[in-house]
């Protein structure tokens, strides 16, 4: 069952100068897709165009079978949540309590179930005993997990992170792919926005972008075994599948070596 569908969407910031060019796109519900790409490839546009953060210049969005417009925007945003790369960005509570409640307010949730959703959701990122902290006095991977929070909270079908683990440690970096993982296993649909390949390996399919075009569409295993569109891709190549070329220029085919490498790639 789609939940996202993407036709023919096309953006600009100037005239002449496209940054996203007639993209298609589908998403099922419970997917977890990946967005590939270098900076620029106009990946973080196009997360800002689903959220109604921009307008499309051309092509429609629908979420959930509703079309995105500024009547339907605040409908879709019932459906769609996104956490940014700087989590510092998305804070505007004086406490994470406060920060937790911003888009609940916005939803006119009950102050009752506010209440109730705010504990639950803390917990569930296991930030509960930091509920009545200064969000400015987190850790990177506090603050993101407090964003996450923020997003649970309004119950949204659809989670995009974009970049959202760029400015985190290592630790940092696989709690919050913990957390996507988790989430998606519940169900809720993934959108991972990112440059890192290694992060690519936890999605169903990857959706790869460059200079504002989708130049692969699959899954994720195939996409990685394309050695030519992750070349076009200008993307940084996984250390297994380095080795591999590298063997190959050598005119090294030992099959049981490729074998191994290309599941060490797939398995990070």
């Amino acid at each position: 069952m789609r939940i996202i569908d993407i036709e023919n969407l096309s953006f600009h910031y100037r005239a002449g100068t496209p940054v996203l060019e007639d993209i298609t796109l589908h998403v099922d519900k419970g997917e977890w897709i990946t967005i590939l790409g270098h900076n620029g490839s106009g990946k973080s546009t196009l997360s800002k165009l689903l959220v109604g953060l921009l307008r499309a210049k051309k092509g429609t969005i629908k979420v959930g079978g509703l079309e995105l417009s500024e009547n339907t925007v605040y409908d879709i945003r019932k459906k769609i949540g996104i956490v940014f790369q700087n989590p510092d960005n998305q804070f505007v509570g004086v406490t994470v309590r406060d920060d937790i409640a911003f888009g609940l307010e916005n939803l006119q949730i009950p102050r009752d179930t506010m209440i109730e959703r705010i504990e639950q959701y803390a917990r569930k990122v296991d930030m509960a005993d930091y509920l009545n902290k200064e969000p400015h006095n987190l850790s990177g991977g506090q603050k993101q997990r407090v964003a996450i929070a923020g997003i649970l909270a309004m119950e949204t079908d659809i989670i995009i992170f974009d970049e959202a683990t760029s400015m985190l440690d290592p630790k940092g970096r696989n709690t919050i792919l913990s957390m996507m993982k988790q989430l998606n296993d519940e169900g809720v649909t993934v959108i991972n926005i990112t440059h890192d390949m290694k992060e690519s390996l936890y999605g169903d399919r990857i959706v790869v972008l460059k200079n504002g075009k989708i130049i692969k569409d699959d899954k994720t295993d195939a996409v990685l075994k394309d050695q030519e569109i992750l070349e076009k891709s200008n993307l940084e190549m996984l250390l297994p599948l380095r080795v591999l070329r590298l063997l190959e220029s050598e005119n090294v085919k030992d099959e049981k070596v490729r074998s191994y490498l290309w599941q060490l790639s797939l398995t990070g």
